[in-house]
């Protein structure tokens, strides 16, 4: 199931000598401050372990850059696997704020897991920067002052996808996502801003890895083109057996990031080569900030390209640095740190972005196809904006000023 990072596949040594380096500065420090305490959830076993691996490299890169501080303070992370499971998830959470006292939190990969915890942490008023998981239901009603998704709404990816199959001319198309809260988010988005014909909705076993049945399906229905949103381990065996049944050579494939993504390119090469799709972020976008973020990234993970679950990790990083350093140092002041988040100003991997009421962002949507690098590397390459400073569909509907 899972495709951890080549670097190590537990926890990365760079995080474990940082925690360990706050432990110490804290108790040594504790007469002056009480150190900052930071909740991560870390999916590194389950159904998101690949897309974990890939968050915990961004997040471990962004704290040894700080020295393992957020704005200026010493720090301790107090981390967890919460495994893809929302009852997991709900203890360890429970345990990270009653025990631990945590003032900030981020993570999990799965919106199931986020709409899991994401109750708890608003009633005890710790902000959670989701570095990844964007559930519609904190963009609406259900919004939280208390929520803030770093990275994008779930549906964002997905109308992008769906402006850029609208654009191309497609007549006929086929969705397919795993039955969990965000596949869901990830149709409906792709829908939206898509007018041609929905031949189908396939909705999958959340991890299921064997495709042969929704293959037969495909065949028989005759699309000019699939739709799919199937992160990580699942998105790496259906492109395998799509190509591997000959589909590709009648059927354009169309995804989000989520989909074609470093994790996944790495598993599959050569056979991804021309796939297009959608992200926010591309490790070529060209910006002062994300140049120095990819280029520290591939030399400290042996010249991998980073995907844009490490580039939203590494950025929610940066984002409790500047909230921590702009509310005074002092973290456990919610009011002034929930403030500060509001003004997103930090030198983001996606270049300056704002948020909408609901707390989250605003922010250019691109294409991407995947290619080879100057070296022969498969990889993606940014070919245009399809959105641009574009906002989600539910804003208008939280209550947030």
């Amino acid at each position: 199931m899972s495709h951890p990072s080549p670097k190590s596949p537990a926890l990365p040594r760079t995080l474990l000598s940082l925690l360990l380096c706050g432990a110490a500065l804290g108790g040594a420090a504790s007469a002056m401050a009480a150190p900052v305490k930071v909740g991560l959830a870390l999916d590194i076993s389950g159904p998101f372990a690949a897309l974990g691996a890939e968050a915990r490299d961004g997040f471990a890169l962004g704290i040894k850059q700080l020295g393992g501080k957020l704005g200026g303070q010493d720090v301790e992370f107090v981390q967890a696997d919460m495994a893809g499971s929302p009852d997991q998830a709900k203890q360890l959470v429970d345990r990270m704020i009653q025990r631990d006292k945590i003032d900030l939190f981020s993570g999990p990969i799965g919106s199931n897991v986020a709409l899991a915890v994401g109750p708890t942490l608003f009633n005890a008023k710790v902000p959670y920067l989701s570095a990844n998981a964007g559930p519609s239901q904190f963009a609406g009603a259900q919004c939280n002052a208390y929520f803030f998704g770093t990275a994008y709404q779930n549906d964002q990816f997905h109308e992008a996808a769906g402006k850029f199959a609208q654009d191309r001319g497609f007549k006929k198309t086929v969705l397919i996502a795993p039955n969990y809260p965000a596949g869901k988010d990830a149709l409906g988005g792709f829908k939206r801003q898509f007018k041609g014909q929905v031949a189908d909705e396939l909705y999958t076993k959340l991890g299921q890895i064997d495709y042969a049945a929704e293959l037969a399906q495909l065949r028989a229905a005759k699309p000019d083109s699939i739709y799919f949103f199937l992160p990580g381990a699942m998105g790496i065996n259906f492109i395998k057996q799509f190509v591997g049944a000959g589909l590709s050579k009648d059927i354009t494939l169309v995804t989000s990031g989520f989909s074609a993504d470093e994790d996944v390119i790495g598993a599959v090469g050569e056979p991804m080569l021309g796939l297009f799709n959608t992200s926010h972020w591309a490790h070529d976008l060209d910006n002062a900030a994300n140049k120095a973020f990819v280029a520290a990234f591939r030399k400290e993970y042996n010249g991998r390209y980073p995907s844009v679950y490490a580039a939203q990790a590494y950025d929610a990083i940066l984002a409790m640095d500047a909230a921590v350093k702009q509310s005074g140092g002092n973290a456990q002041n919610r009011e002034a740190v929930v403030a500060a988040l509001k003004k997103a100003n930090y030198a983001s991997t996606r270049g300056s972005f704002k948020y909408a009421n609901n707390h989250y962002p605003v922010e250019n949507f691109y294409l991407r196809v995947i290619g080879k690098d100057a070296q022969g590397k498969v990889t993606n390459k940014l070919i245009n904006t399809v959105l641009t400073n574009y906002g989600d569909s539910y804003a208008d509907k939280c209550p947030l000023k």
